[in-house]
């Protein structure tokens, strides 16, 4: 389906802050739908056609009432045969009031037809669908909804309505339905819906009676006075007795002098409460993996003290690794107490397994060199612990075995990540001494590679892949990932 802007472009003359007017209208317009029970089409003259046809730019139906208009209409031209109402109005520039025939039917239909006024000039017109014979019972609630319905229509009319400044109605912003209060050029009460009177009561107001001020019954005035004083809707969400309520307050003007106010209110109680429970649970989440930070580095710090007090290199050997790993694991519990979510963006990981490696061949003179390319995005925290222990033995590994001088040694170190149809792929490439002779995996004594395959293998469900490249060692991990809207692709670089 064509959008508004699409459609005014290609069939009508309407163009720049006009075409912006109405857009801003049709994004707007849904208050009015619900107050008159009706449907609403937005037309536009066919270009040099001086108003013989007109196509229909927008539609919209009313949560209040039941629509004539199943199907859409949007893009559908109206001639002056089927619609003469239309092309009266558009000619004479005024309200204009009557019987008209159902578009695409032979029923009949109440129709207003209202000017779109911009800058003084008439550049659409809004019409307003409604059922001859309406099946709702009228009464009070019919009766100061369509007032207020009417008031709106003379501001587009007027062209005070869409408000200049009011671009889009906020997501979650209070409706009709949800309770509303029309006031007086005095701001005294003149209706209350029962769902308005609800949400009043909510906030312990029970003395709600017409005729009185808000300030009288004890509701806050602040967003009607800002609304009021400043032409232009207000919202706010007040919060009293355990109660929290937001506030839509969109004032009625007559010839741009303020005339009254709509406020509408929604009761967002339960919807905070349940808020406030994720915040809390969000904190708890957080608090745990910090927890568990620390706990892991006191585990490191107390390996790294008995580490000092061994005389066998061998002993003091297994416990520094011992800690790296620990610490390894405790950078992954620290990226996640930054953020209560379920995955972690692991290139905040790999560079500060990084220095934990540099940290073993760091020397004055040192030439040996690490480089991380590449992103893989977002992982589960479960995949990136047991993935920070992989990449921490392999360039620990790269370190002991393809430079056995350490930082005597020129030599680099790569780690490349990417993400490819659901699976992250992770190289760790070195220019060292390369693999013995005679090299398989799962012969190996190494305790460090037998750590990497059991957790790639076992825990990750992966693939690991060790190669040699004349002077050189290539280990390729695949290790397969679920998309889900916690995780990004993330292409490998080019």
């Amino acid at each position: 389906m064509a959008t508004l802007e699409e459609l005014a472009l290609l069939h009508t003359e309407v163009r720049g802050d006009a075409l912006w007017h109405l857009q801003r209208l049709a994004l707007s317009w849904r208050l009015l739908a619900d107050l008159s029970f009706s449907d609403l089409l937005l037309l536009a003259p066919i270009a040099n056609e001086e108003g013989g046809r007109f196509v229909v730019l927008a539609q919209v139906r009313p949560t209040t009432g039941q629509t004539i208009y199943v199907t859409d209409l949007v893009g559908q031209v109206v001639t002056e045969v089927e619609r003469p109402l239309v092309t009266r109005a558009w000619k004479r520039a005024e309200l204009t009031e009557g019987e008209a025939p159902v578009l695409g039917s032979k029923d009949r239909v109440r129709l207003h037809c209202i000017p779109v006024r911009h800058r003084g000039r008439i550049v659409a017109l809004l019409t307003r669908e409604a059922p001859i014979t309406s099946v709702r019972r009228p009464g009070e609630l019919e009766r100061f909804y369509l007032e207020s319905f009417d008031g709106l229509a003379h501001m587009v009319v007027e062209g005070t309505f869409p408000f200049a400044r009011e671009e889009v109605e906020l997501e979650g912003a209070p409706r009709v339905g949800d309770g509303v209060v029309l006031l007086d050029r005095d701001s005294r009460i003149r209706y209350a819906s029962p769902n308005a009177v609800s949400s009043l009561h909510r906030m312990g107001i029970h003395a709600y009676t017409s005729g009185v001020g808000l300030a009288e019954i004890g509701f806050d005035e602040s967003a009607v006075d800002a609304a009021v004083r400043g032409r232009i809707p207000v919202i706010e969400e007040i919060e009293r007795e355990d109660a929290s309520v937001l506030v839509r307050v969109i004032p009625l003007l007559e010839d741009r002098r303020p005339a009254g106010a709509l406020v509408l209110l929604r009761d967002v109680t339960d919807l905070r409460r349940r808020d406030r429970m994720l915040m809390s649970k969000d904190a708890t989440i957080r608090e745990v993996h910090h927890r568990v930070k620390n706990n892991l580095q006191t585990i490191a710090s107390l390996l790294r003290l008995q580490g000092r007090r061994l005389d066998s290199p061998e002993a003091r050997q297994a416990i520094a690794e011992s800690e790296r790993r620990i610490r390894s694991i405790a950078i992954v519990h620290e990226t996640l107490s930054r953020e209560a979510r379920e995955a972690v963006d692991f290139s905040s990981v790999v560079k500060p397994l990084v220095r934990i490696v540099e940290e073993t061949v760091a020397t004055e003179e040192g030439g040996l060199h690490f480089e991380v390319e590449g992103d893989a995005g977002e992982v589960p925290g479960e995949v990136a612990t047991s993935l920070a222990v992989v990449l921490n033995e392999l360039m620990q590994n790269a370190v002991d075995h393809a430079y056995p001088d350490g930082g005597d040694v020129h030599g680099t170190v790569q780690v490349r990540l990417c993400r490819r149809s659901g699976e992250l792929l992770v190289d760790v490439v070195d220019d060292g001494a390369g693999l013995p002779e005679n090299f398989v995996l799962g012969e190996t004594s190494s305790l460090g590679l037998s750590i990497v395959q059991a957790l790639v293998t076992g825990e990750l469900g992966g693939t690991i892949d060790i190669t040699g490249t004349g002077r050189g060692t290539h280990v390729h991990l695949g290790i397969p990932l679920a998309e889900t809207a916690a995780t990004q692709v993330v292409e490998p670089p080019s």
